[in-house]
């Protein structure tokens, strides 16, 4: 990435940023403002948005111009996506939308150390980079990805390694959804500190 990012974090590679219902997770069902920062060397095969992997490919914006835009929405909450959006200092856009008013939530991989001021840390762990214990510690949900049955033994060494607030989720991988769904079901009924996410924005045919 040679995107010349401030250390500061006052511009960010913005891939993109639409106001949605939020999809999966806890937070299911609520309207919020995503922002999604391109750049990502995590690499899974099943990523949905692998445009977002090269920041190159997205310009960088000032963060005043994103917080301005997030205002102009009725829902308070901002969920800060990627990519992996904590490759960047997100201390200063974070701070901004306090600023505001607006919630802060984020999605990572938790393979980057933390920065930032959170309401809320959706940490989804990937196998080809291993979260930092720092985000474990505080995270609000653990959302694993189930692409296949060794990932349950997976799921569960990481909800091991959460606070013991952290809410616990499994999700199929969409494109296997039907394969994988019904082994979620059985699982979640055997080991119910367990819930299961689905991405309802997929049905709802939104983004």
């Amino acid at each position: 990435m040679s995107h010349q990012v401030p250390e500061n974090g006052s511009k960010l590679p913005l891939m993109e940023e639409f106001y949605t219902i939020q999809g999966e997770g806890f937070h299911t069902g609520k309207a919020a403002y995503f922002i999604r920062l391109g750049g990502c060397d995590v690499g899974c095969h099943w990523c949905d948005v692998k445009e977002s992997w090269d920041a190159e490919l997205h310009p960088l914006t000032d963060a005043e111009t994103i917080v301005e835009n997030a205002k102009k929405h009725p829902a308070k909450t901002v969920v800060i996506t990627g990519g992996e959006p904590l490759i960047y200092n997100l201390d200063y856009l974070t701070q901004r939308l306090k600023d505001e008013g607006i919630k802060t939530f984020i999605e990572t991989s938790g393979a980057y150390p933390l920065s930032g001021t959170w309401d809320w840390i959706c940490l989804s762990p990937k196998k080809f980079k291993a979260p930092k214990l720092e985000v474990l510690q505080v995270a609000g949900e653990l959302k694993v990805i189930v692409f296949n049955k060794s990932d349950f033994k997976w799921a569960e060494e990481h909800a091991k390694m959460v606070g013991p607030n952290c809410r616990l989720y499994l999700q199929p991988e969409w494109s296997k959804a039907t394969e994988i769904t019904p082994l979620i079901i059985e699982y979640v009924k055997d080991n119910p500190h367990w819930d299961i996410s689905l991405q309802t924005h997929k049905f709802l045919n939104i983004p």
